[in-house]
């Protein structure tokens, strides 16, 4: 029985020996094996990728040829009301209307605010009152006007026989100056009266400026909507006071146009371009909703900021469904273009970062040809900048270059 604990004891005594005075050897052992390893993944690798025969690479291509699709220009932007209005009171006086609430849709020209129209009413009587004094006076300073003209004509033909008189020695020259005098008193009358009827005439003026300046003040005591549309606030509340001292009158309600509602917008420079007046355009709002609607402004200057451009689309909106302020997807029909529907994965970079595909040529060669990107689908991409057919790389891409021989084996495309 004792040679079962002395065959323990040389196991535990020969591993700690190669645990302690060998472990070095152990290391590099077990880094010999990793090694081995490494080389396997390599070589599994290697398997799998081009090979190469006689300086040529094998590759796996498709045939691609471009087709006309429909480009778009695609934005972030917000759904915004069509018209949005302060209504301002521009007098002041007390609230004597019933409150409307915010929500109610409201007419256009429909009263909002009423206010105690106080004195209003005595002043616009007053004025209409001098108004008829002074449109009285008129018919008396033009009979004066008349009579001055008829005593010019008698003091003319006066004159005009006293002087004949004289020339023939009939009449002394004191009768003939007695005439002239007569003559210039006349013509003075009657610019004393037509100086009274102009005076006259301009008192009307002024009577009618302060008719309409008192019917003005009254019509200002009641408060209109300016457009039809939903009130965003409640008009002002029976009994307060409306003071009209600010440069932009006293508060009464806030209205909102929701038919027809904007998109906004804003484009990249690069882009704007794409953008035309009228062109049709749709938009998904968070709800997931979808509108229709048509362009209606391009913005001529950029944000300082952004350097991006404003751009409107106006949609109709007779539910009053879309708000105010929601985040929509805008998309703007562009002219078509020819492109390539290809793989992502054939998208390669060259050695100036450019972003492009790499080709068969018909010498059998790869060559690098940069591309433009459209639109990104489940499908694939679409790609511009390649020509009408063209046999593209798209497996092996990154193992060759422009002028490097290629054996390609062609692979269908699936749509």
């Amino acid at each position: 029985m004792r040679i079962i604990p002395l065959i323990i004891a040389v196991i535990v005594s020969a591993f700690m020996y190669f645990f302690i005075i060998e472990r070095d050897t152990l290391l590099a052992v077990a880094s010999t094996d990793e090694a081995t390893e490494e080389m396997e993944a390599v070589d599994a690798v290697a398997e799998t990728s081009p090979e190469t025969t006689n300086d040529v690479v094998r590759v796996v291509a498709m045939h691609s040829t471009a087709r006309l699709i429909d480009s778009a220009v695609v934005v972030r932007g917000e759904t915004e009301a069509e018209r949005q209005v302060d209504v301002m009171a521009e007098t002041s006086g007390l609230v004597t209307s019933v409150p409307l609430r915010k929500g109610a849709f409201v007419e256009q020209d429909q009263i909002l605010c009423e206010i105690d129209p106080g004195t209003s009413g005595s002043t616009l009587a007053e004025a209409v009152a001098r108004l008829a004094e002074a449109r009285a006076g008129v018919p008396t300073s033009a009979a004066r006007v008349e009579e001055a003209s008829a005593r010019l004509q008698e003091a003319r033909i006066n004159d005009n026989a006293a002087s004949k008189l004289s020339a023939g020695g009939f009449a002394s020259d004191t009768r003939v100056a007695s005439t002239q005098a007569a003559v210039r008193a006349a013509e003075a009358g009657v610019a004393a009266a037509t100086a009274g009827l102009e005076s006259a005439k301009a008192a009307i003026q002024s009577a009618e400026a302060r008719v309409a300046s008192a019917q003005k003040e009254i019509d200002r005591l009641t408060v209109r909507a300016p457009f039809a549309g939903i009130l965003e606030t409640d008009t002002a509340e029976f009994g307060s006071l409306l003071q009209a001292s600010g440069p932009n009158g006293a508060h009464c309600a806030t209205i909102i146009q929701l038919d027809p509602v904007k998109l906004v917008g804003f484009v990249p420079e690069t882009e704007v371009s794409n953008v035309e007046i009228g062109a049709l355009a749709g938009a998904r709002l968070a709800s997931g909703d979808e509108v229709r609607g048509n362009v209606t402004f391009i913005s001529r200057a950029a944000d300082p900021a952004t350097r991006t451009f404003r751009v409107e689309v106006e949609v109709p909106n007779p539910d009053l469904k879309i708000r105010d302020g929601q985040t929509a997807e805008i998309i703007i029909a562009a002219e078509g273009e020819q492109a390539h529907l290809l793989p992502q994965s054939a998208l390669t970079l060259n050695d100036e970062g450019i972003i492009g595909v790499r080709i068969v040529t018909a010498e059998s060669e790869a060559k690098f040809v940069p591309v433009d990107t459209l639109r990104d689908t489940v499908d694939g991409i679409w790609l511009a900048g390649l020509p009408e057919t063209a046999d593209v790389i798209v497996i092996g891409q990154e193992y060759v270059i422009s002028g490097v021989p290629v054996e390609a084996s062609y692979q269908e495309h699936n749509e």
